[in-house]
């Protein structure tokens, strides 16, 4: 593995644990149960594959010339994040029919984090600007820039599983009723407050104009 190689998937290790929206609904749907986790974990991985390949195709250029696109995506994953997150705190007000609902479906928590990480505009761009940092110029670029990306979808196949499992190990504390609730309150608030953060940009930007 050559010097370049060693420090990106340094780099790419800190983008991928740093936590965000997708750290906190892994945690959330952890605290349903293990399988929950698990596939909300392979479902932001999922979403890390779809910018992969749109990266590779060239939409995260698009993107970049299209302020008015990136703009309305941004919109949307902001939405999508605090409604998850609003969802979260309206739980609180009954009973937990939301997690027994979710415990009995490993499809609901993929999905969630599918779309978390799908909807993030960010990613392509990020994959855009820092992709090429460690591309060789005398080299191809196309299956090297495939080999980092592969690398952070790698990274986050194992980041992501490992915080869900770590969250479960921890569940017969974190699932008392008391603990359960204020973790979920915390969660939710979380997520909240990281879905006004992301609508607050693009909306700021729009009034700018």
């Amino acid at each position: 593995m050559d010097a370049q190689l060693i420090a990106f998937t340094g780099v790419a290790a800190g983008m991928v644990a740093m936590p965000g929206a997708d750290f906190t609904v892994v945690v959330r749907n952890a605290l349903v149960s293990r399988r929950a986790g698990v596939a909300c974990a392979l479902g932001i991985t999922g979403g890390l594959l779809l910018h992969t390949a749109l990266a590779v195709a060239g939409v995260a250029a698009v993107l970049t010339a299209v302020p008015a696109l990136f703009r309305a995506l941004q919109l949307l994953g902001g939405a999508y994040v605090l409604y998850l997150g609003a969802r979260t705190l309206w739980s609180l007000r009954g009973p937990r029919a939301l997690v027994a609902e979710e415990a009995r479906t490993a499809v609901r928590p993929w999905r969630q984090g599918f779309v978390t990480n799908a909807l993030n505009p960010k990613a392509p761009i990020t994959f855009l600007s820092l992709l090429p940092q460690f591309v060789p110029a005398d080299g191809p670029a196309l299956p090297r820039t495939l080999l980092l990306a592969l690398i952070i979808v790698a990274l986050a196949l194992v980041w992501f599983p490992a915080v869900a499992l770590l969250v479960d190990r921890l569940g017969r504390w974190l699932r008392r009723p008391r603990a359960a609730r204020a973790v979920e309150a915390v969660t939710g608030t979380a997520l909240t407050g990281l879905g006004v953060l992301l609508l607050l940009e693009p909306l700021l930007s729009l009034l700018s104009l």
